[in-house]
C-alpha cells in the first residue's frame, strides 16, 4: 500500500500532474500549429503568408512544453523513459526529424528569394505533418500497450492519421478566428473535413483502451462507476455535434460580414481534446506501461525528486505566464509578415544589392 503522505508516495502523483498538463498543454498548443503547417498544402502563395503569421508569435513557446513533459519523463521516471523511448524509437525520431525542418524552413523561408520559398514551404508541410503523424503513431501504440504485432502497428498507422486530422481541425479552428475573407471561409471547408478524421480517432482509440487489459476494462465497466463515466462520452458527442452545427452555419454568417460564433468551432475542438485526453489518463492511471510499470516503481529517489519539484515549481509558473501574456498581446487578427526587405527595383536611385550588402 503506497502512503500518499510520505514523499515517495506523493511527489511521483506530483510529477505525473506536471507531466500531464504539460502534455496536455503542447497537444493543444503546438497541435494548432501543426494543424495550420499541414494546411499550407492547399492554400495560396498570400495565404501562405498570412496563415504562418498567425501562429508566428507563439510557435516556439508552444514547443516548450513537449521539452517539459519528456524532461519530467526522464527525470522523475528514469525506468519508464527508458522502456517507453526505447519501445518508440523511431517514431521519436521522425518527430524530431519534423520538429526540426519545420524550425529550418519557418526561419529561412522569410529569407530565401521567390525561386526558392515554395521549396521551404513544402518543408514545413513535410515538417509538420511528419510531426504529427509520429506523434499519432506513439499514442496509437501506448493504447496497444506497446505491442509489437502486426495488428498494433496497423492500429497505431490508423491513429496517426487521425491525430493529424485532429491537429488540422485545431489549425482550421485557428484560422477561422485569426484569418478574414477567402482564407477564412477556407478554414471553415477544411475543418468539416477533419472532423471525420478526428471523430474516427476518439472512437477508435475509445473502443481500443478499455481492450488493454481487464483493469482498465473494469476502470470504466463497473456498474458503480458507470453512471460518472458515461458524462464522458455523452459530453464528447455534445461538443462534436456542436462543432459541427458551428460548421455549417458559419458560411452564411462570414458571407454576410458577420463574425459571430468564429470561436464556437476552435472551442469545440479543444473541448474534444481536453475530453479525450482525460478518458485517456483515467483509463492509464496509475501505470506508465499498463499493468508492467507503475508510476512508484518507476520514480527516481524521492531525495532526488524534492530537488527537481522544487525547480519545478518555480519554472512552471513562469511558463505559464508568459504562455498567457503572448496569447493576451498577439489576440487579434493575423497580418501577413513584413521583414521591410528592400528590393532593387523599389530603389532605382541606388545602386541594385543583394541581401549580404553586396553590389549585384
Amino acid at each position: 500500500m503506497i502512503d500518499l503522505t510520505t514523499p515517495a508516495g506523493w511527489l511521483p502523483l506530483a510529477f505525473l500532474a506536471v507531466m500531464g498538463l504539460a502534455m496536455l498543454l503542447y497537444v493543444l498548443l503546438d497541435g494548432f500549429d501543426l494543424g495550420v503547417g499541414i494546411l499550407m498544402r492547399g492554400a495560396g502563395d498570400a495565404e501562405k503568408d498570412l496563415m504562418l503569421a498567425s501562429i508566428g508569435p507563439f510557435w516556439d513557446a508552444n514547443e516548450t512544453w513537449l521539452v517539459l513533459g519528456v524532461g519530467v519523463l526522464l527525470v522523475a521516471f528514469p525506468a519508464a523513459h527508458g522502456e517507453i523511448l526505447g519501445a518508440l524509437y523511431l517514431p521519436v525520431a521522425l518527430m524530431l526529424f519534423g520538429l526540426i525542418l519545420r524550425g529550418v524552413a519557418f526561419d529561412l523561408r522569410v529569407k530565401a528569394d521567390l525561386r526558392h520559398k515554395p521549396w521551404w514551404n513544402r518543408a514545413f508541410f513535410i515538417g509538420s505533418l511528419s510531426a504529427a503523424l509520429s506523434q499519432g503513431y506513439m499514442l496509437g501504440l501506448l493504447v496497444m500497450g506497446f505491442d509489437s504485432g502486426f495488428w498494433a502497428h496497423a492500429f497505431a498507422a490508423l491513429i496517426g492519421l487521425c491525430v493529424a486530422a485532429g491537429y488540422v481541425l485545431l489549425g482550421a479552428g485557428w484560422l477561422i478566428v485569426k484569418a478574414e475573407g477567402a482564407l477564412q471561409a477556407k478554414a471553415v471547408n477544411w475543418a468539416r473535413w477533419a472532423w471525420w478524421g478526428t471523430a474516427l480517432g476518439v472512437l477508435a482509440v475509445s473502443v481500443a483502451t478499455p481492450m488493454l487489459s481487464p483493469y482498465v476494462f473494469d476502470k470504466w465497466f463497473t456498474l458503480e462507476r458507470l453512471p460518472l463515466l458515461a458524462l464522458v462520452p455523452i459530453a464528447t458527442a455534445i461538443l462534436f455535434f456542436v462543432l459541427w452545427r458551428s460548421l455549417s452555419r458559419l458560411p452564411l454568417r462570414l458571407a454576410a460580414g458577420n463574425e459571430y460564433g468564429i470561436w464556437v468551432p476552435f472551442a469545440a475542438a479543444v473541448g474534444i481534446f481536453v475530453l479525450a485526453f482525460y478518458g485517456l489518463a483515467y483509463s492509464l492511471f496509475p501505470w506508465l506501461v499498463v499493468d508492467r510499470l507503475n508510476i512508484w516503481d518507476a520514480a527516481a529517489a524521492p531525495e532526488s525528486l524534492m530537488v527537481v519539484f522544487i525547480g519545478t515549481c518555480v519554472v512552471l509558473p513562469v511558463i505559464l505566464a508568459y504562455t498567457v501574456f503572448a496569447y493576451r498581446v498577439f489576440g487579434g487578427k493575423a497580418e501577413a509578415l513584413d521583414y521591410g526587405w528592400i528590393e532593387p527595383e523599389a530603389a532605382p536611385d541606388r545602386p541594385a544589392c543583394g541581401r549580404d550588402g553586396k553590389s549585384a
